[in-house]
């Protein structure tokens, strides 16, 4: 006999995975403002005439923009539409047995 999680439970885990993505994010975008400020300045006391640092500012800053539209934009209204979906179609399957 499978026991289901009751809809606190759900709710508990998907908040608590939805926490774990904003402090993922949250940790990219730290780590990037402390280290591209730090390859500036490298690259400007070593090398000013070539703004090397530029290219892992492009790169990482697309990383992190891909990752905002993943944690904050495009899909999650979907998603959610969908978990709702599939929670209320299995509480229906519960209720007829």
């Amino acid at each position: 006999m499978e026991i289901l999680p009751n809809k606190e439970t759900i709710a508990y885990r998907k908040a608590s995975k939805r926490v774990k993505e904003l402090k993922e994010f949250y940790g990219n975008l730290t780590s990037y403002g402390i280290v591209i400020p730090f390859l500036a300045i490298l690259n400007l006391v070593t090398a000013p005439g070539y703004l090397w640092f530029l290219w892992p500012a492009l790169g990482w800053g697309i990383g992190i923009a891909f990752h905002a539209i993943n944690v904050f934009g495009i899909g999650k209204s979907w998603e959610e539409r969908k978990i709702k979906e599939l929670m209320e179609k299995e509480e229906k399957q519960i209720k007829t047995f």
